[in-house]
């Protein structure tokens, strides 16, 4: 007769073990929890009760059972609904009212009352750990089983309610183990195209260079110019995700109950657009349980930040570190909390509070000592970070009305992609995918340039226009634009457009 079985919890984005144990003897009727559980897992004494009696077997409830419940390790906070489906099959293993071999196996399910299985979040994370572990096969809600079964290695069982669980783990009925359905690419019908985009030729570019190298993007210029509708066309441009990062993503997506209904993966690269009035916790991820922010859900995508100055300085001034290293990590009195954040910036701000400080046409309302303090919200240290620098100036009515039609997105989109093929095949023994995570090793072997191009960026250097870390941003994008032009080595007019794009602030 067991009287443990296994479930996992979520720490942050991966799953660790938790071992069910219980123990049911006669007495003073009680149902208690212990281990560090949350509301959630308190609350599921109810729910279990109701659906074993709707399951046609008996309930705790009305009768003389002192039942304890043991979430083991104690010292992990127990959080959520899944462990529903374990506690009720150990506990109907423990009253005899069932015998089955509960090794191997990992339980995982929010039960309703009348016995029927709710899907949990996670599933992927759970399939990862159950690998790690040496799990021979997981039993979970038939809504996550494709999900879980993104991991080949691990038997999937989807079951349907607790009866079919239980006639499952008793040899009564035969379940196949799920396999993957791979789902066509889901198509955004909400997608800009950069063919709506009148003007801007110089924009665009930096578009196009942005989504080929992965670099940070800040747009310039006053109001209504373009430069959301430009922000918002970069997805309609990017790759999809390779199945490596699909998994990285899927996994992020899943732990925060971000997933789509009827999708198991996430193909498309996330683009994520939080208001200024975010908090520093809802951008770079925190709170109590800590949750992935902005940050960690823009991995392999875009973060557009609009009126990027009027964000809360230490929100802004946070992204500092996750720019450069492509991870965050949350330190707290208990843990610490390292999730992943390699993500395009693209930014967008007007001049100044008005906006027409750099206007031809319209006359600037701001003080000196306002536009001051609005360029003071953006710090030397974050600017830095940035790779290409453009400003959008306001479209005229010429542009406005042509009606010659400008290259559409897939357009754009297939030399993306054959530039970030030759970034993979040059990158891949490094461990990274695109030319902005190089780093100073892979910068001196990948961007040597001539001797012309030592002479400018020297000059740009030594007057102190470029700092050390312009210097390499400048090389990662040359090195793009060399890429987008299907060239192996970098040349000198790669270079000056580089510069160009960097010395715009």
């Amino acid at each position: 007769m067991p009287n443990k079985v296994f479930s996992g919890t979520i720490v942050g984005l991966d799953a660790h073990l938790i071992e069910v144990q219980i123990d049911v003897s006669h007495g003073l009727r009680s149902f208690t929890i212990v281990g560090l559980p949350d509301k959630t897992v308190e609350e599921s004494k109810e729910r279990i009760e109701s659906a074993i009696k709707n399951s046609k077997l008996l309930s705790p409830h009305g009768r003389t059972f002192r039942i304890l419940v043991n979430l083991a390790p104690a010292d992990i906070k127990k959080e959520g609904s899944l462990y529903d489906l374990p506690i009720a099959l150990a506990f109907l293993a423990a009253s005899k009212q069932t015998n089955f071999n509960p090794e191997g196996k990992l339980f995982l399910g929010e039960l309703s009352l009348d016995g029927t299985l709710r899907p949990i979040k996670g599933a992927l994370s759970f399939a990862i750990l159950a690998q790690k572990l040496g799990f021979a096969e997981i039993i979970l809600p038939m809504q996550n089983a494709n999900e879980a079964s993104l991991i080949s290695q691990v038997k999937i069982i989807g079951v349907d309610s607790l009866g079919q669980a239980l006639s499952y783990l008793e040899n009564r009925t035969q379940i196949e183990p799920h396999v993957f359905q791979n789902q066509a690419p889901r198509q955004d019908q909400n997608l800009v195209d950069i063919s709506w985009i009148k003007g801007q030729e110089y924009a665009k570019r930096a578009l196009e260079i942005t989504a080929a190298g992965a670099h940070n993007l800040f747009f310039l210029g006053p109001p209504g110019g373009g430069k959301s509708l430009l922000a918002k066309a970069l997805p309609s441009i990017l790759p999809p995700l390779h199945f490596e990062e699909a998994l990285e993503v899927t996994k992020i997506y899943s732990v925060a109950g971000l997933l789509k209904e009827h999708e198991t993966m996430v193909t498309n690269r996330p683009f994520r657009a939080p208001h200024h009035i975010a908090s520093e916790a809802a951008l770079m991820g925190g709170g109590s349980p800590l949750r992935p922010g902005e940050i960690t859900l823009a991995h392999r995508g875009v973060l557009f930040l609009d009126e990027f100055p009027e964000f809360h300085r230490d929100a802004l001034e946070s992204l500092r570190q996750p720019m450069e290293e492509g991870k965050i990590t949350i330190s707290r009195a208990k843990h610490t909390l390292t999730l992943p954040s390699r993500f395009m910036l693209v930014a967008a701000s007007n001049p100044c509070p008005c906006g027409y400080l750099l206007s031809p046409d319209k006359n600037c309302t701001c003080s000196p000592s306002q536009v001051a303090m609005y360029k003071r919200k953006l710090s030397g240290p974050l600017i830095d970070r940035i790779d290409i620098f453009i400003e959008v100036p306001a479209v005229k009515y010429e542009k406005l009305i042509d009606t010659a039609h400008g290259h559409e997105s897939h357009v754009f989109k297939e030399r993306i992609q054959q530039a970030r093929q030759i970034q993979k095949k040059r990158l891949m023994h490094d461990g990274i995918l695109s030319n902005s995570e190089m780093q100073i090793p892979q910068i001196k072997a990948y961007c040597q340039v001539d001797a012309q191009s030592q002479e400018l960026l020297k000059k740009y250097v030594d007057s102190g226009k470029l700092s050390a870390r312009g210097y390499h941003r400048v090389l990662k994008v040359a090195r793009t634009i060399a890429d987008l032009a299907g060239m192996e080595n970098i040349h000198h007019d790669h270079i000056a457009e580089a510069l160009m794009y960097r010395l715009k602030s």
